[in-house]
């Protein structure tokens, strides 16, 4: 038989392993922003509600395990929970975080000016 008979054979059998390729669409995108966006309201609002001079294990306890975990030199400890998006690249940054820093255990502030202040 001639080849022009078995090029659509051919080509349909080179395509088959592609049949199972996962395609992201932007759809997909919007969710994964959305879900962001929701961990960001929810850590804002936790960290409004919180007061100077509870533990540091009842703020995990609220809010769950953090972005970044510090332990200072001066023996202060910063946990940062994300609270804001800045960059699309998926990942989570320090500028992206509200740090709350402790000192003893016992939350003594949060926000970038606390922490340039220690």
């Amino acid at each position: 038989m001639k080849l022009r008979t078995f090029r659509p054979l051919i080509a349909a059998v080179m395509l088959l392993p592609l049949a199972g390729c996962l395609v992201i669409s932007d759809r997909d995108h919007d969710y994964d922003k959305q879900d962001h966006q929701s961990i960001e309201h929810r850590n804002r609002d936790a960290i409004a509600g919180l007061a100077t001079g509870v533990s540091s294990t009842m703020v995990i306890e609220k809010l769950g395990t953090p972005d970044f975990d510090d332990q200072l030199t001066d023996g202060h400890r910063v946990l940062f929970y994300r609270t804001q998006r800045k960059h699309s690249d998926g990942m989570t940054t320090r500028d992206e975080c509200t740090p709350l820093i402790f000192s003893d255990g016992k939350l003594v502030g949060w926000g970038q000016l606390a922490l340039d202040k220690l």
